[in-house]
């Protein structure tokens, strides 16, 4: 088979909001790497894919075996495997590229394939309003707040991290995300707004938890990959055209 396809996915929350929950989760997206490892030449996986993940120097959060073990089979096998930090791990350094062959992205990046340009980011942060995140964002990706964490005994740090993430929205399973009209889709004026700087033909996010499809002018589209906590929603790019597909287990 030939290996021409490209992947993306996102929004796991690997962890939360609870440990069974999470396992099951975590073995639905094992099976769609399998059942896409024949014909993948790349795959991309666009944050929070867990829902909390900070490294030590010498420590890393304990769990998610299925995941990391599935993912160093496809990157020993030639496939290529790129993680955008999301919000929720953006404490990703050299664990991941080291054992596994994972290339961690920082930001926003922009694939050129087949004379096709596709704008990747998480989408946190992106777009008009949001002030109050945006500032707390800064705080967080500061490398001195992030020096003082990593002071903090892992115990203690992760612990305290993971009792905050079972008081998220995401946690405590509410009802998915709804679609409120193209006008309050802050992502899609971000994408209109840098389509008249620099056009590309596909714009694809996470974030949202909410898959979605809108053309953002006649040459451009909008992707949201959506979730696997409700979803199970990922894009594929065959070399001509960026879709949205639900992996459904038989």
């Amino acid at each position: 088979m030939i290996k021409n396809k490209i992947y993306f996915a996102s929004d796991f929350h690997l962890g939360v909001p609870t440990h069974e929950d999470s396992l099951k989760r975590e073995k639905l997206i094992v099976n769609w790497l399998d059942s896409i490892k024949g014909d993948a030449k790349s795959i991309y996986l666009l944050g929070d894919i867990f829902d909390f993940w900070f490294e030590y120097k010498t420590v890393v959060p304990k769990g998610f075996v299925r995941l990391l073990g599935k993912l160093a089979e496809l990157t020993d096998s030639g496939i290529k495997i790129y993680i955008i930090k999301g919000n929720h791990d953006m404490w990703m350094y050299d664990y991941l590229p080291k054992e596994i062959g994972i290339h961690i992205l920082e930001d926003k990046v922009i694939l050129e394939e087949n004379g096709k340009k596709i704008f990747l980011a998480h989408g946190d942060g992106l777009g008009p309003g949001d002030i109050g995140y945006k500032l707390i964002k800064k705080v967080f990706t500061s490398s001195i707040c992030q020096w003082l964490f990593s002071r903090l005994h892992p115990n203690f740090g992760i612990g305290f991290a993971h009792f905050w993430s079972r008081k998220s929205r995401i946690a405590n399973q509410e009802n998915p995300e709804i679609f409120l009209g193209e006008e309050k889709e802050w992502l899609v004026s971000y994408c209109k707004k840098k389509q008249e700087i620099s056009p590309v033909d596909y714009y694809v996010f996470g974030h949202r938890h909410l898959p979605l499809e809108i053309d953002i002018d006649a040459a451009s589209k909008y992707i949201n990959l959506g979730d696997w906590i409700h979803h199970h929603s990922y894009g594929v790019f065959d070399g001509e055209t960026l879709i949205l597909k639900y992996f459904r287990k038989n």
